[in-house]
């Protein structure tokens, strides 16, 4: 796994295994007769009961951001901070040392400079902005730049939490400051240059009008690694039979029993085709709740009882509507199909975040589907239909993931800086996955044709590009990181 950039211009740049399968017995009593960690395990747990198995990424999806005790929708109280920092869960980047927000800022504006240093409609866009640490930094960096900081007609945050968007709030704009409430969103005026904040629940929601020529400048920094995933695994085809008896199995290849009430099954019917069909098919990772440890037993302890994961994964043994659609949408695994065994991890979320980005900067015109990749990721497509955007800005992608693979079993939980089962306490500890960078690369070129794909190169590499190397320089000296370091040119 490594950390890297992506970067998306007219460019789009872009700079804990899971448990073992267990076999599992249960029925429409489980859910009432246990105990569970938290309000949302149970909600999800019923949900199961009534429709069946999920996906992992609606499990992810419930744990992260549901209304009813999502990870980073529910609003924290002052005394139990937040989940940034030393007494949170985990410790980003900006969080270290204020260095980081301060050449990403550089970064953007080397790129106004290069795209003709135009003097309004530049928009700064962050999805997941944290604590707006990073956002600072960069706007902190950017208002010492007085032409291009008077070209700014707003700062726009994609911030599904309440309580991050109030830390957010302070941080940009000042205790004194209220935020107002508008059309798409809420309203704040920083404390830079007086540059207005917009903040919205949902990248869709972020003004777009291609007419108006505007100059988006994107960052995403750990924000796809949050976004939810499909995992899937090549399988020789199960008899007809056995696809009617049971449409789970687990590690062992033994068939899971489906919930008693509501829909029992996850197969789709297949279109007759007069083609052959592949020796293997793609089989879904799906979520269920794993057996209720017993209490009885001599060699478990009530601690490895109550840590004891509450869900587990369960391989379907016929097709799911994602499982015949996603792997077919790219080269990249259609050719791992032939291989039984083979793993991918998809990420819809994370495709359509990246192709707005792509169509935001390189407009709507989409990249011929027959070029490869390869003979356009630095070269935009230059016939424009007339009154269509002319290409302008750039994107940022800061996160982890294999830098030419396609991510497997990556799927973790943090918890106080721990890793820790991502299948237990959900709501209260972190999800993530490897970002598939390629993945990122493709969508952005096959949504426009008016972006070039840089990277992805090794943050440490984009980092020392911009100036970090040698000396020490002391990080922020407040709060819970003080005294950090870190090594600047």
């Amino acid at each position: 796994m490594r950390n890297g950039a992506i970067p998306l211009s007219r460019r789009i740049a872009a700079t804990h295994p899971c448990r073992p399968l267990r076999q599992l017995r249960w029925s429409s009593t489980t859910v009432g007769s246990r105990s569970w960690s938290t309000p949302l395990a149970k909600t999800i747990a019923e949900a199961i009961e009534s429709t069946g198995p999920i996906s992992i990424a609606a499990y992810m999806r419930q744990c992260l951001t549901s209304p009813q005790g999502g990870y980073y929708t529910t609003a924290r109280s002052e005394a139990s901070s937040d989940q940034f920092g030393r007494k949170g869960d985990f410790i980003t980047s900006p969080e270290i040392c204020q260095v980081f927000g301060e050449l990403v800022g550089i970064w953007f504006v080397t790129e106004w400079m290069a795209q003709g240093r135009r003097t309004s409609g530049v928009q700064l866009i962050e999805v997941g902005p944290g604590r707006g640490t990073l956002m600072d930094d960069m706007l902190r960096t950017i208002a010492t730049f007085k032409e291009m900081a008077r070209s700014i007609e707003g700062v726009y945050l994609v911030e599904a939490g309440d309580g991050l968007r109030e830390k957010q709030r302070r941080v940009l704009c000042g205790d004194n400051q209220e935020m107002v409430k508008t059309q798409m969103g809420w309203r704040c005026v920083s404390r830079y240059e007086e540059i207005p904040v917009f903040w919205v629940q949902d990248v869709n929601l972020l003004p777009k009008d291609e007419a108006k020529a505007k100059m988006p400048f994107i960052i995403a920094h750990e924000f796809f690694d949050a976004l939810p995933i499909h995992a899937f695994e090549s399988q020789p085809p199960g008899s007809e039979t056995e696809a009617k008896t049971s449409s789970l199995v687990d590690s062992a290849g033994q068939p899971l029993p489906t919930p008693t009430r509501g829909s029992t099954s996850t197969s789709f019917p297949s279109s007759p085709s007069s083609t052959p069909r592949p020796n293997n098919q793609w089989r879904e990772l799906l979520v269920t709740p794993a057996p209720k440890p017993s209490s009885a037993s001599p060699l478990s302890t009530q601690a490895e009882i109550d840590s004891t994961p509450e869900f587990q994964l369960a391989l379907s043994k016929s097709s799911t509507r994602s499982s015949l659609l996603l792997p077919e949408s790219s080269p990249r695994y259609q050719a791992l199909r032939s291989q039984a065994g083979s793993s991918i991890e998809i990420s819809p979320d994370s495709l359509r975040h990246i192709a707005d980005f792509a169509r935001r900067i390189g407009g709507e015109k989409r990249a011929p589907s027959k070029v490869k990749r390869s003979e356009r990721t630095t070269t935009p497509t230059t016939s424009q239909p007339a009154g269509s955007k002319i290409p302008s800005g750039a994107a940022l992608i800061i996160d982890y993931g294999p830098s030419s693979t396609v991510p497997l079993n990556s799927l973790r939980g943090i918890k106080n800086h721990k890793r820790v089962s991502p299948f237990s306490e959900p709501g209260l500890v972190d999800l993530s996955a490897d970002v598939d960078f390629n993945a990122l690369a493709e969508g952005a070129v096959q949504a426009s044709g008016g972006v070039e794909v840089w990277g992805p190169v090794e943050q440490g590499d984009f980092l020392g590009a911009l100036g970090v190397r040698r000396g020490r320089r002391t990080a922020r000296q407040k709060g819970d990181n003080a005294g950090s370091e870190i090594r600047v040119g």
